[in-house]
């Protein structure tokens, strides 16, 4: 039997994305198949496809016709295309219009949008669900949106980030946080992102003694202009403009604030789980969280400040938060299991093609 050959899609490429593409290729490669990763040069600086025995092919993040060409180059002769990102599935589908190879698309988040931007999304998505011939969500609503926008086959997906990094202690000292507690938080700009109320919470936090310092982490550009909030009012807020050190940042962090619609599903909460960081959520998201979380309503920056605050004057319920994110992610999937599951589906879509020879 030919060997199975996987080309990986990736766009944008989020911390968690990337990670998880460069964990993918690694344990496909070990057993025996051919992968070749396609992503802007600046992923592969980050995490070093080539390492993990992929192929590394340059394709900048753009759907103008040269970028989609040398997509479809690299394409030709996969049996299997897995797109990671409603991005990466969009520039792929139109890339492989015409030759017969299964598309993959794993959806790993969904940002909120409004207006115009909210249509144009909902037109890519619908694009993408039919374009691929399974779509992997990695929560249940994601695969719920994609079978509403014409999925012919969604599925929930099994994903794991790579396991951590040990703590460096010489993080406090370059981020200036010595003896000043360090919290992180997923949050975005708009409507549902939280960013607004994150930023108003911060605002009771600088009555706190020491005043914590608060490192916002999202994947996409925040607008100036809550950058000059942050300075006129002298917020202790800094943003994360490439949180690639997620995991080694995460090992030495007090505290974990998730924001907004699509938190609970960054990597940010996955890897705070893991890390044993106790988590302050304004979603639901008991698909993931469990009982390792505390919860306020949505929308309301008094409730968020305060629970904040009583989190972090009460050491005992920070470590029983923790204890309860680690039993969490114990029942997470490895990265074994990722691996075996999107193997599966590969051999699934790709075996009647190399049976014939393709």
């Amino acid at each position: 039997m030919s060997q199975l050959r996987t080309v990986q899609v990736l766009g944008g490429g989020g911390a968690g994305s990337g990670a998880h593409v460069a964990s993918l290729a690694a344990g496909l490669v070990a057993r025996g198949v051919h992968v070749t990763v396609c992503a802007p040069e600046a992923l592969d600086r980050s995490h070093d496809f080539s390492a993990a025995g992929a192929r590394f092919v340059p394709v900048p993040r753009r759907g103008d016709p040269v970028s989609v060409a040398a997509l479809r180059a690299a394409c030709t002769g996969a049996n299997v295309v897995h797109a990671h990102g409603l991005h990466a599935g969009a520039r792929a589908a139109l890339a492989l219009g015409g030759l017969r190879i299964p598309l993959v698309v794993t959806w790993h988040t969904r940002a909120q949008a409004e207006g115009a931007r909210r249509r144009m999304r909902r037109l890519t998505e619908r694009r993408v669900a039919r374009s691929a011939a399974v779509v992997l969500g990695v929560s249940s609503d994601l695969v719920d949106v994609a079978r509403r926008r014409g999925a012919r086959d969604a599925r929930l997906a099994p994903v794991a980030l790579p396991e951590r990094a040990a703590p460096d202690d010489k993080i406090h000292a370059e981020l200036g946080v010595l003896g000043r507690p360090l919290l992180f938080a997923a949050a975005s700009p708009g409507p549902h992102g939280g960013l607004d109320v994150l930023l108003d919470a911060a605002r009771d936090w600088r009555g706190l003694d020491p005043v914590p310092l608060l490192i916002v982490v999202d994947r996409t550009r925040v607008p100036e202009a809550y950058r000059r909030r942050v300075t006129a009012e002298r917020l202790p807020v800094r943003f994360a403009d490439s949180p690639d050190g997620l995991p080694e940042l995460l090992a030495v962090a007090d505290l974990v604030v998730l924001a907004g619609h699509a938190g609970a599903r960054s990597p940010l909460a996955r890897e705070a789980l893991r890390t044993g960081v106790p988590v302050v959520a304004m979603s639901p998201a008991r698909e993931l969280l469990g009982d390792a979380a505390v919860r306020v309503p949505p929308g309301g920056p008094e409730a968020l400040a305060r629970a904040v605050a009583e989190l972090l004057g009460d050491p005992e319920r920070r470590e029983l938060l923790a204890a309860a994110g680690r039993e969490q992610a114990r029942g997470r999937p490895t990265e074994d299991d990722t691996v075996a599951h999107v193997l599966s589906v590969y051999d699934e879509l790709a075996h009647p093609l190399i049976a014939r020879g393709r």
